[in-house]
């Protein structure tokens, strides 16, 4: 399935926790993921990775260093190491950079209860000691963070993500 004859568009399976990024319908860079660990779904407040048509809304992190630790979608002025995931054993971690997907399928994942963009579902770096190919997030996609470097390098803001079941 393509977004547009010839454009740009990712893919992404929670089944295979696979990431795929296709140019005029041909595999140009793929990635293991891990979406939620509650599954598929919609709902705020769920925990659930949202399924359907969405759009790269915002990049950020461009030009921040490798590990850099985001809070509100900003650079907290710290980089991930073992000592500090000692220190806050409970974050959530997103590092290195942030592509921000917002909802384009209205009542699915866009507006009202389900929007993907309000619940800040992102693509994002993760601890390098997280597993990938398991579903382990709270809604997220996480990456290893040499892989979302390099896909956040290869897509504009727009880009359009289809994430299946």
């Amino acid at each position: 399935m393509t977004s547009q004859e010839g454009g740009l568009y990712i893919e992404i399976s929670v089944t295979s926790q696979q990431l795929n990024l296709y140019q005029a319908s041909k595999s140009i860079f793929q990635a293991s993921v891990s979406s939620a660990i509650n599954g598929c779904g919609e709902l705020q407040n769920s925990g659930c990775t949202p399924r359907g048509w969405h759009q790269i809304r915002a990049k950020i992190g461009t030009a921040c260093a490798v590990n850099t630790v985001f809070r509100g979608r900003r650079p907290s002025g710290e980089i991930y190491n073992e000592a500090l995931a000692n220190r806050y054993p409970d974050r959530d971690w997103i590092l290195s950079r942030i592509l921000w997907l917002s909802g384009e399928e209205v009542g699915r994942n866009r507006l009202g209860q389900v929007d993907t963009m309000r619940r800040y579902i992102y693509l994002h770096g993760t601890p390098d000691s997280e597993p990938m190919g398991v579903a382990r997030s709270h809604g997220c996609i996480r990456m290893r963070n040499t892989d979302i470097i390099e896909l956040y390098d290869l897509i504009p803001v727009h880009t359009r993500v289809l994430i299946t079941e």
